[in-house]
């Protein structure tokens, strides 16, 4: 005779609850211990120690990353119904990132009791819709690995695309952590539709004030999918003040440990001249990224008013990290600008090296749909300048490894 499996369920008032309930009434190896009220009650009856399953609405409030790890710290298996239609897919994406990997939409409640009784968590996401959504828990360490990070000058050159591109396609083959370091207000969260979370930044500010980073770095971390995290940025561009020198340093040393480190940055290099006692400067956490740097990547507009910003940030980048020989990415080229590759090639003349110099199309509408729909280049499907973001990713993560391992 098959164990029972003792349940909780939280519907947070959803339309589906009645009829989730009689199937699982109908499985005799399934028992509902009790109908919550809400988040907090959830909790607390799982704090009790007696449940093995919690079915919960997803959009129920206060349903978090942490409410997912306090229901599996107590031993009970979350498993979330989605909003059918149209609504699914982000749904599913929001339930993988806090945590939940077994899911059924609230028009196959059929699937529920099965998922209900399954025992163990699922390998993959269950998402039953005849559609499947890769995702594991958080990557555990792997193989230490280089950091690079991704600067530009002022003017929105596309720093956080070109960053959250090269993480999710170097994320393809290696374990990845991508870090928000903008001192300006962090946009990484928001391009990978990332909500309702902490951030992971200002987290990791306080643990390594307790000097407790190494052993709780994944509770900075938020799990796209099985090898890439992200360590979310600042919530708001005043909160810098909260992050002292020596924090982004000692981040990026521990992140080393956990595989190739992808780093988003601010556009600013100025070294404050003047600062009360015991105040960090505002562009401390750009600088230390790119000091800890095993490679930079620096991207430029490719109209004129762009490129002319670019020259002056790689001389302006050469003075402050000299030892770097940065990858340059031209961004947003187009034919009607009037000039080819070979020619903005011998405009930057000695700034950037050919075989590090590489171009990314004017891709709009690309761009636009993975800023609407929460993803990266890599998830929305083939696009020329997905293709070219993984042509920089390939030649750069050779190098990168090289440079660290000398």
């Amino acid at each position: 005779m098959s164990p029972v499996v003792v349940t909780l369920v939280l519907a947070a008032g959803a339309a589906w609850e009645s009829a989730a309930l009689t199937r699982l009434g109908e499985r005799p190896d399934v028992v509902v211990l009790k109908r919550c009220v809400d988040a907090p009650d959830l909790l607390a009856s799982a704090a009790a120690g007696q449940a093995d399953v919690a079915v919960v609405a997803l959009d129920a409030p206060g349903l978090d990353h942490t409410a997912v790890d306090h229901l599996r710290g107590h031993g009970v298996r979350p498993v979330a119904v989605l909003p059918g239609g149209p609504e699914l897919d982000a749904a599913a994406l929001r339930a993988t990132r806090i945590g939940v990997r077994a899911l059924v939409g609230d028009h196959e409640l059929a699937a529920l009791p099965d998922l209900v009784a399954a025992g163990d968590e699922p390998d993959d996401t269950v998402v039953r819709d005849d559609r499947a959504l890769e995702q594991e828990p958080l990557p555990g360490p792997g193989e230490a690995g280089p950091v690079v990070v991704v600067w530009g000058p002022a003017g929105a050159p596309g720093r956080t695309t070109l960053a959250t591109g090269l993480a999710a396609e170097i994320g393809r083959h290696h374990r990845t952590v991508l870090v928000d370091a903008d001192p300006w207000g962090g946009a990484v969260a928001q391009q990978l539709g990332i909500v309702d979370e902490a951030s992971g930044l200002l987290t990791a500010a306080r643990l390594v004030a307790s000097g407790q980073l190494p052993e709780r770095f994944g509770s900075v971390q938020r799990s796209l999918d099985h090898r890439l995290t992200v360590v979310t940025g600042l919530p708001r561009a005043d909160r810098w003040v909260e992050v002292r020198a020596g924090v982004v340093d000692h981040l990026l040393d521990v992140a080393r440990g956990h595989g190739v480190t992808v780093v988003d940055t601010g556009a600013s290099l100025e070294r404050d001249a003047a600062l009360d006692a015991g105040r960090t400067g505002r562009n401390t956490m750009t600088i230390e990224a790119l000091e800890a740097a095993d490679e930079v990547v620096v991207v430029g507009g490719a109209d004129p008013v762009g490129l002319a910003r670019l020259a002056r940030g790689l001389v302006e980048l050469r003075e402050t990290v000299g030892r770097v020989a940065p990858w340059v990415v031209v961004n947003r080229m187009r034919p009607t600008l009037g000039w080819s590759e070979q020619s903005i090639a011998a405009m930057l003349g000695g700034l950037a090296v050919p075989e590090r110099l590489h171009f990314l199309p004017d891709d709009r509408a690309t761009v636009d749909r993975a800023l609407v729909a929460g993803r990266s280049l890599a998830e929305v499907g083939d696009s020329a300048v997905g293709r070219g973001v993984a042509a920089v990713a390939q030649a750069l993560v050779p190098a990168a490894q090289a440079a660290k391992s000398r």
